[in-house]
């Protein structure tokens, strides 16, 4: 995807009907950003608002999934058909359509978000290196820190980004399951009610806001554009299923690991309305469940969940602050290198000043989310609904009514939270 538009004479010598659908097995090798989106998205504030759901409100807000799947694959396509169509990634087609200051404030927007969920995907690698080894979580995260840091100042980073959240993933959607297995199992009767029941339990607004708002964020669209240059997709992977498989995996992992948390929480949390603070209390809480055995695999979820998120969140918003000043996004430039490593060393000192990372911080971090949403969101819907972006191809007419719908929401939830938080 390279800074440069696709005018419709370029449009027209392209025939998205002559473009050969891939194979299952053609398409995992193609997938890569919605995984690494995945492990963003699933760090240690996701897991813990999906245990505080699942500890206040039971069974009784999963059908928030049902809306997370709507939202986050409508983000994700949509705005990874921008990025292909127009030839550039989301914050440089804001320039282009809406000038500089529209960019640079969106692209410092988002960067303040990411900033924020890295203090606390610090606090839970920390968390889940004490848990795995006993160990002091401070160590732990310096640990995981170097870790990091190498990878960043190594070559092929955005193959070990790749990789190394690919593993994270995988280890957190088996140790989630076999802790969900590990409690029982759920109410069949009361999950079925509580996807079909759809309704806001009293005073569960606000922590709903912040749980879609982490799962579902514009953000993780936007970054997959970027992230979809260092794969080097082309104009072909929007027609030969590429895009549409990597947005199913995005999504059906986050939900499989982000629902697991939430029914462990309903099932062993709720009964008593014990309410957690962070995911390495959720692992204290099972221990009378499954035994000593509770810590090493929530351990495991934890580690895979900071540093999955840590690996790729701190990286993003270095990229989309860039992004927004029209300087250098690629994984690789020294810019992105020095500006991830300033931006760990002072959430690391941030997050050791304060003992961990505070459940405030996680909230702070989902409203900023929230904010930085809706400003991001007009400049998208707007661009899906221009006719210069689709010019010489099929308008997305569904695509472009579910963005609308998504931004309409967004923009309640986030308006209707605010009052009540003021």
């Amino acid at each position: 995807m390279n800074d440069v538009n696709i005018s419709g004479t370029e449009a027209e010598t392209f025939d998205p009907s002559a473009v050969k659908k891939l194979s299952f097995w053609e398409l995992l090798k193609k997938v890569g950003p919605g995984i690494i989106l995945t492990g963003i998205v699933i760090g240690p504030g996701a897991i813990t608002t999906a245990s505080m759901i699942g500890a206040q409100y039971g069974y009784s807000l999963l059908w928030l999934y049902i809306l997370i799947a709507f939202m986050g694959s409508t983000y994700v396509l949509v705005t990874y058909r921008l990025s292909m169509l127009t030839g550039m990634p989301t914050i440089h087609a804001i320039r282009k359509y809406y000038g500089k200051g529209a960019a640079a404030f969106t692209g410092f927007a988002l960067f303040l978000t990411c900033c924020f969920f890295t203090i606390g995907n610090i606090s839970g690698t920390g968390a889940g290196m004490q848990l795995v080894f006993g160990i002091d979580w401070k160590l732990g995260a310096m640990i995981m820190i170097c870790v990091l840091i190498y990878c960043y100042f190594s070559k092929g980073v955005y193959t070990k980004i790749e990789k190394g959240v690919g593993i994270c993933v995988f280890g957190m959607i088996v140790a989630f399951y076999i802790t969900l297995v590990g409690t029982g199992g759920p109410n069949v009767g009361a999950m079925a009610k509580g996807f079909t029941t759809w309704k806001f339990p009293e005073g569960s607004l606000a922590t709903a806001l912040g749980f879609l708002s982490t799962h579902a964020a514009l953000t993780t669209g936007i970054y997959g554009t970027y992230l979809g240059s260092e794969k080097k997709w082309k104009k072909e992977d929007l027609f030969n299923g590429t895009l549409l498989a990597d947005s199913v995996a995005h999504i059906i992992c986050v939900i499989l690991i982000s629902g697991a948390v939430m029914l462990v929480a309903a099932i062993v949390l709720n009964p008593t309305r014990t309410i957690v603070k962070s995911p390495g209390e959720l692992a204290e809480m099972l221990v009378p469940v499954m035994g000593s055995v509770a810590r090493p695999i929530m351990g495991v979820a934890l580690l895979g969940a900071g540093f999955s998120s840590l690996l790729g969140n701190t990286q993003r918003g270095v990229v989309l602050l860039n992004a927004g000043f029209n300087k250098p996004t690629s994984l690789e430039d020294k810019s992105i290198r020095i500006g991830a490593f300033a931006v760990l060393a002072i959430s690391a000192a941030i997050c050791f000043l304060f003992g961990g990372s505070p459940v405030q911080l996680i909230y702070i971090a989902n409203l900023a989310t929230a904010i930085a949403t809706p400003i991001a969101g007009a400049f998208i819907v707007l661009m899906i609904w221009r006719k210069d972006t689709t010019a010489g191809y099929k308008p997305p007419t569904a695509l472009r009514i579910c963005m609308t719908v998504c931004y309409i929401i967004c923009l309640f939830l986030t308006f209707s939270s605010l009052q009540k938080l003021l």
